[in-house]
């Protein structure tokens, strides 16, 4: 019989799975008092890393709490399981799920090299902004002078923001999106102006969807109980 544990892999390639997680209050059955370090051990001890809690709260009308999780080389059911785990945990399980997004470590368009940040080792950042996007339906059928171009052009403008960390990663089948990307930058202005600034690029016109988008700062295990009551 298969493990269906085992370490994904991709020909030579490692996978990096991620999982993002947006929950709201329910304000008819309140999230008790409890504290949450056994249950991110437990998800620790399986190889999954919890990149962090985010409180959301505020910058939406609809989401007070979000997770990002991921894992290198581990099975997407694992991820699953993690996400079970937290979700058991007294303080986190009267929470409603608001939004889910998995995603998957796959070489960017034209930049076999280009890795997330939390495939590289990078320490969070205080801020994240996590959307969905897709394509126009032409995107993929352009020539690949063309779309190299613009990708490069839309590149160059990123670069100019090095205090932002980029994660892409492919979502195709994964849900309802082709990609998410998730932003961290120390400042939450960092990445209004980053935002702002990449909307002046031609790579634009060729975007179908690219909401939701869910924000919020990081925060300690210590805080989530202010943050949902």
């Amino acid at each position: 019989m298969s493990d269906s544990s085992a370490v994904p892999t991709s020909g030579s390639e490692t996978l990096g799975y991620t999982l993002w997680a947006v929950f709201r209050r329910d304000q008819h059955n309140p999230s008790p008092a409890g504290d949450l370090t056994a249950a991110v051990a437990e998800v620790e001890a399986s190889g999954i890393t919890v990149r962090g809690f985010y409180d959301v709260s505020g910058l939406r009308a609809d989401a007070d709490l979000m997770i990002w999780l991921h894992g290198t080389g581990v099975a997407p059911e694992v991820l699953q399981a993690a996400l079970r785990t937290l979700r058991r945990a007294a303080p986190l399980a009267p929470l409603v799920p608001v939004w889910n997004a998995m995603g998957v470590h796959r070489d960017a368009e034209f930049t076999a090299n280009h890795l997330p940040a939390f495939m590289r080792g990078k320490e969070p950042e205080a801020w994240l902004t996590v959307y969905p996007f897709v394509r126009s339906y032409e995107w993929y059928i352009l020539p690949d002078d063309e779309r190299r171009a613009m990708l490069a052009d839309h590149g160059r403008k990123g670069a100019e923001y090095r205090q932002v960390l980029a994660n892409t990663v492919a979502s195709f089948a994964l849900g309802d999106y082709e990609w998410i990307l998730a932003l961290e930058a120390p400042e939450l202005v960092d990445l209004v102006d980053l935002m702002r600034h990449l909307r002046q690029t031609e790579a634009r016109r060729h975007v179908r969807e690219e909401v939701p988008f869910y924000t919020g700062r990081r925060i300690s295990l210590d805080e989530v109980a202010e943050v949902l009551a």
